[in-house]
């Protein structure tokens, strides 16, 4: 059963004429809530919760009661905590949204959660994430932007589903070199960050399609580099480049390269020959 009040200004739950246990779907997007309330810890069927966009600061050790649970939007609060018994949400298969919150570290126990697929962090306070997220290996799709991160643990690796990983607007000096055994990504962003170079093993994520490296501190690129032949786009705006290795014009499939604002760069010839090939390149 499925119940739906979004946008009605709520701070409370209303009274529901239904059984409680029957409720699978509830729906309180944009209210007034400034606290989960209690009512939804006695829906044993509850399956997709959505409570984003409210005033709640807090997520009880009660999460833990909603054994079913598939699916959480819980983005746009006030939550400065995750208690651990998130780590009870063991059915949890579909997504995981916890972005625009206030949250300052992610516990360890949301490694048991290894059936989530989307996993939302962005716009929190984060600095650093657990090793133990490396256990997520169903997981598609991690958004960590907007945060205060300074690396990215080595664990990032064993995520082999991972198709696309979002970074944007952090303080990364470095990434960790098993980030090639990502095999299946498709999107890299590490936009506005503090890299001063990438790891040579990204050459082995064969599927990417979209880098976005603008505003970082790189002055060169690896030549192998030029092995990732999906790669269509490129945005290398903003940082210290001085050179470009050749080898780029193996990329055959490449649509746009961004080299834009790298002050320093020493612009070669034979960029001509991606423009003749259809490639759109920024200068």
């Amino acid at each position: 059963m499925e119940l739906n009040f979004p946008h009605m200004k709520l701070d409370s739950l209303p009274k529901l004429d239904v059984p409680i246990e029957k409720i699978t779907n509830l729906n309180l997007f944009d209210n007034h809530l400034t606290t989960i309330p209690e009512e939804i810890y006695t829906m044993s069927g509850l399956e997709i919760l959505n409570i984003s966009v409210n005033k709640i600061s807090k997520m009880p050790s009660d999460i833990k009661n909603l054994k079913e649970l598939r699916m959480l939007d819980a983005g746009h609060n006030e939550i400065d905590v995750i208690p651990p018994e998130i780590g009870s949400l063991t059915n949890m298969e579909d997504y995981l949204y916890l972005h625009n919150n206030k949250l300052k570290t992610i516990p360890s126990e949301i490694s048991k959660l290894v059936k989530v697929k989307y996993l939302n962090l962005s716009d929190n306070k984060l600095n650093e994430l657990p090793d133990e997220i490396g256990s997520l290996n169903n997981l598609i799709e991690l958004r960590v932007m907007n945060n205060q991160l300074k690396k990215i643990p080595d664990s990032i690796g064993k995520i082999t589903n991972l198709k696309e990983l979002h970074l944007k607007n952090n303080q990364i000096t470095t990434l960790p070199e098993n980030l090639g055994d990502l095999l299946l990504l498709r999107v890299l962003d590490i936009e506005d960050n503090q890299l001063k170079d990438i790891p040579r093993s990204l050459h082995k994520c064969k599927k990417l399609r979209r880098l976005n490296l603008r505003h970082n501190q790189l002055t060169t690129l690896p030549e192998e580099f030029a092995q990732l032949k999906n790669l269509l786009e490129i945005d290398l705006r903003s940082n210290y480049l001085v050179e470009l290795p050749k080898s780029l014009l193996e990329m055959e499939g490449l649509e746009r390269l961004d080299l834009r604002w790298n002050h320093q760069l020493n612009i070669p010839n034979w960029l001509s020959e991606l423009e003749r090939r259809g490639c759109i390149v920024y200068l």
